[in-house]
């Protein structure tokens, strides 16, 4: 038996372009999985800035991800969202031979990873949803951090897909007046099959008791800001790579005492990280992936070979995308 694999991967050699890239592998050792993938998905508003060669140079340690190989701004082989069958398994690790799994993994149509960083797909979860439980993580840990509790006036600015899945996971709070605003009239379909009430803007301004803001950009932010109750927090669920954000700290922002505050996955909140491990939370989200009505949140799908094509159009804007899934082949 070959002792090596040819894998293929998508690779940002320069921003702007991306490309296929072919190499080899060697089969899993002990303790170790080789993993086909069935689909990966685009993280649309990470991927983009890291298409674009946006990464702060600050931010490079912090915007590794597991199994990026390479480094910012380019060469660089990025993403997080991979779902696929084990087709190997090194000693140690048999009892995961053709199971299905979630990995934190980029853009790859083969590769090997320790046992211990694949996670399995619930049976009711279709693969082809799977893929989105790297985003379902970050909107859990959102909404952990903004702690809304029943009968909470709750406003979510953002119909992105992370802004869209923090407001699902709300939506039956006993007696929580739940609002999703986005200026997109496209997000309207898109939360009536969530189940979630939408708005094209703030309905009332100073009124909620908790508000997330998910729409990266610094328009977005302003209106959170004015939805904002007095004392009241702002959780921050953008990120902006090398963006400036001018906010505008005048009118309210002192007089109602509002605090912006930021959340990020790779950092569980303190009140649960003495119980709460990664591992745990992705197989939260995982389970929560049993949902039906969030198949809405894909709204595209490719084949692996189109993605530096289809890279190129989803960073420079392509109109209404939430989560782009990619195909691969079946062997």
């Amino acid at each position: 038996m070959a002792t090596q694999n040819t894998i293929r991967a998508f690779w940002v050699p320069e921003a702007g372009r991306g490309e296929i890239r072919e190499g080899v592998q060697d089969r899993p050792g002990p303790g170790e999985v080789q993993i086909r993938t069935l689909y990966s998905g685009i993280s649309r508003g990470t991927e983009s800035l890291v298409f674009q060669g946006r990464v702060p140079e600050s931010q490079y340690e912090v915007m590794t991800c597991p199994f990026q190989e390479g480094s910012f701004p380019g060469p660089v082989k990025y993403g997080y969202m991979n779902v696929g069958v084990v087709e190997d398994a090194g000693e140690e690790a048999r009892e995961l031979m053709d199971q299905r799994v979630f990995c934190l993994y980029p853009h790859q149509d083969r590769y090997v990873v320790p046992a211990t960083a694949v996670q399995l797909v619930p049976e009711e979860v279709p693969s082809a949803r799977a893929i989105l439980a790297a985003n379902l993580e970050t909107a859990v840990n959102g909404v952990w951090d903004a702690a809304p509790g029943v009968g909470d006036r709750v406003v979510v600015v953002g119909g992105g897909v992370v802004g869209l899945m923090a407001a699902w996971l709300m939506r039956d709070l006993p007696a929580v007046e739940l609002t999703l605003v986005d200026p997109d009239p496209t997000r309207a379909a898109v939360a009536e099959a969530l189940k979630v009430p939408w708005a094209p803007a703030v309905p009332t301004r100073g009124e909620a008791d908790r508000v997330l803001h998910a729409s990266g950009s610094p328009a977005g932010l302003q209106d959170a800001l004015a939805a904002a109750g007095t004392e009241a927090s702002i959780i921050e669920l953008s990120w902006y790579g090398d963006q400036a954000v001018p906010l505008g700290l005048g009118e309210a922002f002192h007089s109602r005492r509002l605090t912006i505050r930021s959340s990020q996955v790779g950092r569980i909140p303190p009140e649960r990280a003495p119980r709460w491990t990664h591992r745990r939370r992705l197989g939260l989200a995982l389970r929560l992936l049993e949902a039906p009505e969030l198949d809405a949140l894909i709204s595209g799908e490719s084949a692996f070979l189109e993605l530096p094509e289809v890279m190129k159009e989803l960073a420079t804007g392509s109109a209404g995308t939430l989560c782009h899934r990619i195909r691969y082949p079946t062997s």
